[in-house]
């Protein structure tokens, strides 16, 4: 099913491509735009994750360099019977997380300075079990190949102004403006379509992964506000990745902020809490995600000793 998802967009983005190139250059422009977008289809399946994580100075970690970290991640991916991802380190104040990658053995998650130093040993499980969750559920590759297509749309969009010239084939001035507007709001519609509805599948996913679904909840209370109001440049600079974060990234003070890529996380939460009510109908309490490291099960991964219940890192 996510192959034919992933085809379909393909189609859409693959459409906008060619009506801004016959907003460009007529019907030579739109053939000119149908083989860059077949070029660049090939180039997305197996590039774009490399061009997400280079554009957000993703940098690739171990479990030397990072070992809470690391040893989180592969101790969730075990939980999910998945193969061992890249996990990557964002120097960056915003708490934010992302998955890329076109398959489970080519995925990678990257999480920012920000989110491991905000957030408990716990929160931050919940958070990497939701980035899995995309990664178990082969949302990556529709997520990744969307932001690279989506910003180059918006890119192209933008020359045609400057390409618009005095000919008599094409579209005109009128069909130019229109592409420059209307191409990137379509594929904008595109990742709120793709994001919004991934979002809470991937957030009952990782709750499962990490059998705690307080434990994303309180995540996601502690980093929305902080998301919102600390500037992260690099999101700025490529709003087309937006949808990839557990958190919309974009802080609203230019029109990019106006598209919300992601569910609001009031509801998003609520959601996580009612799958702990339905969990908590077993015998284990339901305590908040600040307290489930004082019971430290023998079958539970994430429980620290005493000593250690506030300390933070070494993330990097």
């Amino acid at each position: 099913m996510n192959m034919v998802r992933t085809a379909m967009l393909l189609a859409v983005m693959t459409a906008l491509f060619m009506a801004i190139g016959y907003a460009i250059g007529g019907n030579t422009g739109m053939l000119i735009a149908l083989v860059a977008a077949a070029v660049m289809n090939m180039f997305s399946y197996w590039n774009a994750d490399k061009m997400v994580l280079k554009m957000h100075h993703a940098v690739e970690v171990s479990e030397q360099s990072a070992p809470e970290y690391y040893g989180i991640v592969r101790q969730l991916a075990q939980r999910a019977e998945l193969p061992m991802p890249k996990v990557y380190l964002i120097k960056n104040e915003q708490p934010n997380a992302f998955a890329t990658g076109r398959n489970p053995d080519n995925a990678a998650v990257a999480a920012t300075t920000g989110l491991l130093e905000r957030l408990t040993h716990e929160e931050v499980a919940g958070v990497m079990a939701h980035e899995l969750a995309h990664v178990k559920h082969r949302d990556t590759l529709t997520m990744t190949i969307t932001a690279t297509l989506a910003g180059a749309i918006s890119m192209l969009a933008n020359f045609a102004f400057f390409f618009r010239g005095g000919r008599r084939e094409g579209a005109g001035i009128i069909g130019t403006l229109a592409a420059m507007i209307l191409a990137p709001l379509a594929a904008m519609i595109v990742q709120m379509a793709i994001s919004r509805t991934r979002e809470y599948s991937a957030d009952r996913g990782g709750a499962e992964i990490c059998g705690h679904p307080l434990w994303l909840a309180s995540a996601l209370g502690k980093i929305a506000s902080p998301a919102n109001h600390v500037i992260n440049e690099d999101a700025e600079k490529n709003p087309a990745t937006a949808h990839m974060f557990i958190i919309n990234p974009l802080s609203g003070l230019r029109m990019d902020g106006l598209f919300s890529t992601h569910p609001p996380t009031e509801k998003r939460i609520e959601a996580l809490r009612a799958m702990e009510a339905g969990i908590g109908q077993d015998n284990r309490p339901a305590a908040s995600v600040r307290d489930t490291d004082a019971r430290s099960h023998d079958n539970t991964p994430w429980g620290r000793n005493p000593g250690k219940r506030n300390q933070k890192g070494p993330w990097s």
